[in-house]
């Protein structure tokens, strides 16, 4: 009887590690979170400075995550400190010494020698991304008040048409370009596109006047955010156009010629 007791007690205890074991290899394993050290830490705009130069950095008047979901915090933090910075300083490494240094960016884009591909490619940089960053602004987006509603609705015919018109342009580009809404030389609106970092401002342009609507379809303005889909960036751009500021730049346009 003890024998039998044994062997059953045994067999139970056998029984209960087979299954115990069994569950150990089928329960669901916790990855644990990062910790703070290991997660990415996005600063802010203020802490960026350029090296000392004749042209200032633009100073963002919003925050890394102030333009989500249409410009990611990482994907703004990475443009703004690390591209714009180094076009910034190399900018003003090119042109220190020399007359430009005195002159405004403007007249810098319009008068320089596009064979100079260090100057033109860094100037470039420099403005276009000063132009893109005014595009901009939290909360905004909407349909065009004041003098530049009135502007879109003659050229174009309204502001859907507008619309259409600058994501066909921005649809078909291949590659690193711009897009832009220019006010040309007699005061009309025009949807143009450069190549790099030309603007319509360069002496190569092909469709000359001064940009007040600039976007950027460089890889590092939209990848981290959508990847392969660019049209859903160009479509979600107008949810942050900053129309106060491209109505002063309009009508700033009309006053001054730089081409």
């Amino acid at each position: 009887m003890k024998t039998n007791n044994f062997f059953l007690v045994s067999t139970l205890f056998v029984l209960s590690l087979i299954s115990c074991n069994k569950k150990k290899y089928t329960e669901v394993v916790e990855v644990p979170l990062p910790t703070a050290q290991e997660k990415i830490t996005i600063g802010m705009p203020e802490d960026v400075n350029a090296d000392p130069g004749s042209f200032l950095i633009d100073k963002l008047p919003y925050a890394y995550d102030a333009l989500a979901p249409t410009v990611s915090p990482l994907t703004l933090e990475t443009h703004y400190s690390k591209h714009y910075l180094t076009y910034t300083n190399n900018f003003n490494k090119a042109v220190a010494g020399t007359g430009l240094e005195n002159l405004s960016i403007e007249e810098v884009i319009s008068q320089l020698d596009v064979n100079n591909t260090e100057l033109r490619n860094n100037a470039g940089g420099f403005y276009n991304h000063s132009i893109y960053w005014k595009s901009m602004a939290p909360g905004a987006g909407g349909i065009p008040q004041d003098t530049i509603a009135g502007a879109i609705n003659r050229d174009f015919g309204s502001y859907s048409n507008f619309k259409t018109a600058f994501s066909a342009e921005a649809s078909k580009q291949f590659g690193s370009a711009w897009v832009w809404l220019i006010v040309d030389k007699s005061g009309k609106l025009q949807i143009t596109s450069t190549q790099n970092q030309d603007n319509p401002l360069m002496r190569n342009s092909v469709v000359k006047g001064t940009p007040i609507i600039g976007l950027d379809l460089w890889e590092h303005a939209y990848y981290l955010g959508y990847q392969y889909r660019r049209r859903s960036y160009i479509e979600s751009f107008y949810n942050v156009l900053n129309w106060k500021k491209i109505n002063e730049a309009y009508e700033s346009a009309t006053r001054k010629k730089y081409y």
